[in-house]
């Protein structure tokens, strides 16, 4: 009887412990897509046109913390334009015929994806050729 106690009690640990694993990582991926749309406003706002070079060096300075934070995290972007459309990670919005262009290519970004490890935070939004 011990040893099988053990025994369940062993896979009871394993259980709980995977069990936590999976909620800290469905936990962190809610709170970052949150923050994504604040993300998202935060690099138009860096991309707009300022005569306040200091202003806008200091703002990208903080961009790249928020960017380094995300990094460790394990958040890394969507690799979309120029690449293949593909459903798992990329939303089409927009379809367009064009020579220039190949088979289901990405041709814009209408908004970033994200994925943390092989869980996706959000589909990269985008337009697709042919």
């Amino acid at each position: 009887h011990l040893k099988r106690n053990m025994a369940e009690f062993d896979n009871f640990k394993k259980r709980i412990a995977k069990e936590k694993d999976m909620m800290y990582a469905t936990i962190s991926a809610d709170i970052i897509s949150e923050l994504l749309p604040a993300l998202d406003n935060f690099e138009k706002a860096l991309n707009s046109e300022t005569a306040d070079e200091s202003f806008k060096n200091g703002m990208s300075m903080i961009y790249g913390q928020l960017i380094d934070v995300l990094t460790k995290l394990g958040v890394e972007e969507i690799d979309a334009l120029n690449k293949t459309f593909d459903p798992n990670f990329h939303e089409a919005v927009m379809h367009v015929e064009d020579e220039n262009y190949g088979e289901k290519e990405i041709t814009e970004v209408f908004r970033k994806g994200y994925k943390m490890g092989d869980k996706i935070i959000r589909h990269a939004m985008v337009k697709v050729a042919n």
